[in-house]
């Protein structure tokens, strides 16, 4: 695979972001365009390793091969690549761009160099594919004359559908929103997935014979109980959309709300192509961002392009080390200090890094209206002491996800079981099945892919 003496040739290249001043500007994608001849050289940086841990569990959970199209990449066979990287993944324009890659943690040259730019690799490969007509609808040659319905428009839904779809059974995507895509539409800002990417996706669903069902929220305006009973199969793929709360002191202010509900407002003003003029919106105001990971980072970047007056981001772990420690050990995704896109646009904006880490929010400090000013600190988890006020109009929790709600589950009787790594995907009734992070709870979208795949699979063999 690869170039035997690549990795001794040619260093780690990433194709890397637009520069931060110019991309905080608008909501077009982050990334640079991928020089293919740069690509070559770095897909012969795979080093015939004997064991790629690239593509184990560790590295990708879909088990892409990925020296195989690192290796077509290097002779210059793109569309040999397109075909092996869509033979194991459904959705490789989703992942080369917003995945943080565990495979490149896992690369073998990585425990004694830089990782093979794995992600920029499988972006590039994408995009070659729809730009020359490689992707394409694969359309059942027979019908099965089974229903499937499926709950949730997300990755894991989106696989799931595919695969069953080109099984010939017929398939109905049912999502509660009035755009199909999940997160990917409305949880990923513009900037990070332009919706393109994503509507090109469902068009080819489309026309494989997928249908969605759009503003059809199971469990109020169309009951669970009937449409398993209107149904062969039925998978539920409804994320973990219910948000981890801080029930503080003045969390009932005005001015405090949950990230996921300020990126979808965000989102839609985009879609829309209208300027946020009023409501949830940071133009002009101190932002608080409060929890770690990509939605807080999310919620830095897109602040700042509605006109912030500043963004502080407060984080309640420690900061990672620079290094991996002996704790942290290869092949283990690396647990090291990183800074985002976002983080260099606030960098850019306000001249220093918006993280502050050990910061426990104490409580939320509002003015005579109502309206939150503030949010006091205390500087070490478990300090009871008085800490730092952080001013703020605006506070965005991004601490993450608890699991999906529950209206849905118990109309059934279905207690949501706590969040499983197992591959136990069918539920204690004959025809209802469930994947995705409803199932394993919050995590990559990469790993939503395989759990809607392996859903796929089991109901297939269900039905036959």
């Amino acid at each position: 695979m690869g170039k035997t003496t690549g990795f001794t040739e040619f260093k780690r290249q990433p194709v890397g972001y637009r520069p931060s001043d110019e991309r905080k500007l608008d909501y077009l994608e982050i990334y640079q365009s991928p020089n293919t001849e740069k690509l070559t050289d770095q897909g012969a940086r795979c080093m015939d390793c004997g064991v790629p841990f690239c593509q184990s569990p560790t590295g990708c959970p879909l088990a892409n091969a990925i020296p195989e199209w690192n290796h077509h990449i290097y002779m210059g066979e793109w569309a040999e690549a397109v075909k092996r990287l869509e033979h194991t993944n459904n959705f490789p324009e989703f992942t080369g761009r917003v995945c943080p890659a565990p495979c490149e943690g896992a690369c073998v040259l990585a425990a004694v160099d830089t990782a093979v730019t794995i992600r920029d690799i499988e972006y590039a490969i994408a995009e070659y594919g729809w730009s020359n007509g490689f992707i394409q609808p694969e359309k059942a040659k027979k019908r099965t004359g089974k229903k499937i319905s499926i709950v949730g428009s997300g990755p894991a839904g989106l696989a799931a559908a595919q695969q069953l779809a080109r099984k010939g059974h017929a398939v109905n995507v049912f999502e509660r929103d009035d755009l199909p895509g999940g997160l990917l539409t409305y949880g990923i800002p513009n900037m990070k997935l332009e919706k393109e990417v994503v509507f090109r996706r469902i068009r080819q669903l489309e026309a494989e014979g997928v249908q969605f069902i759009l503003n059809a929220n199971i469990g109020k305006n169309i009951k669970l109980e009937k449409l398993m009973k209107d149904s062969d199969a039925v998978l539920l793929a409804l994320g973990a959309g219910k948000p981890r709360d801080l029930p503080l002191e003045g969390r009932e202010l005005s001015g405090i709300h949950f990230a996921m509900e300020f990126l979808t407002v965000a989102t839609k003003n985009v879609l829309a192509n209208q300027p946020i003029t009023a409501g949830l919106n940071a133009r002009d105001k101190k932002v608080v961002v409060i929890g770690a990971g990509d939605t807080a980072t999310d919620c830095i970047a897109t602040s700042i392009r509605q006109g912030c007056a500043s963004v502080v981001n407060l984080e309640i772990a420690p900061r990672p080390p620079d290094q991996r420690n002996s704790e942290n050990p290869w092949p283990e995704w690396p647990k090291i200090m990183r800074t985002d896109y976002g983080h260099t646009e606030a960098i850019d904006s306000f001249g220093e890094d918006p993280r502050r880490f050990e910061v426990v929010t104490k409580r939320f400090v509002g003015n005579s209206s109502g309206v939150v000013c503030g949010v006091e600190t205390a500087e070490r988890p478990g300090d009871d002491l008085g800490g730092r006020v952080f001013m703020a109009d605006l506070v965005l929790i991004a601490a993450g996800f608890v699991g999906p709600e529950e209206y849905l589950l118990s109309q059934i009787g279905l207690s949501m079981p706590p969040p499983s790594k197992d591959r136990k995907l069918y539920t204690n009734h004959a025809n209802l099945f469930m994947a995705g992070d409803c199932r394993r709870g919050q995590s990559l979208v990469v790993w939503a892919i395989e759990e809607g795949r392996a859903a796929a699979s089991e109901i297939h063999n269900f039905l036959s």
